[in-house]
């Protein structure tokens, strides 16, 4: 079984940029905390971060004929922008997460809305760093029932 995680624009600079939401650990921190849960879980687990809209959609539609299990996305600034990313979202019959490290209700009023979370099975904001293993056990969890 394999989950694909995606990181958007910016995900590259945890750790450097906005620390008082983002937090201290750095992008290397995450991947390793992805791959701890992955052998936990005994799943495969693929990261792909980009800053380019069009190689995530091209990331996504790849994903269309891979078929993974499920996707982790975190399309970070281009959740309130991509009608493209949400359209290749729209695309895959899997399960598809949306994560957010911080909660995006509680900040700037154009990151209230998500463009893309309509098109995912569910959303996890602000609960961190952890919302990325939380959605890989979600995952999981489905493929099961």
């Amino acid at each position: 079984m394999k989950i694909l995680v995606i990181n958007g624009v910016n995900m590259n600079f945890l750790g450097i940029r906005n620390k008082e939401v983002y937090g201290n650990k750095d992008y290397s921190y995450l991947l390793e905390m992805i791959d701890k849960k992955a052998k936990e879980l005994g799943v495969d687990v693929e990261c792909f971060q980009s800053n380019h809209e069009g190689a995530i959609v091209d990331k996504l539609q790849e994903a269309y004929f891979e078929k993974p299990a499920g996707i982790v996305i975190n399309p970070a600034a281009f959740t309130h922008t991509s009608v493209a990313i949400r359209d290749a979202l729209e695309s895959l019959d899997c399960i598809k997460v949306e994560v957010h490290i911080s909660n995006i209700s509680d900040r700037e009023e154009f990151r209230h809305k998500s463009l893309t979370q309509p098109v995912c099975t569910g959303q996890i904001a602000g609960l961190g760093l952890s919302g990325y293993t939380l959605a890989m056990e979600y995952i999981i969890e489905q493929t099961k029932s």
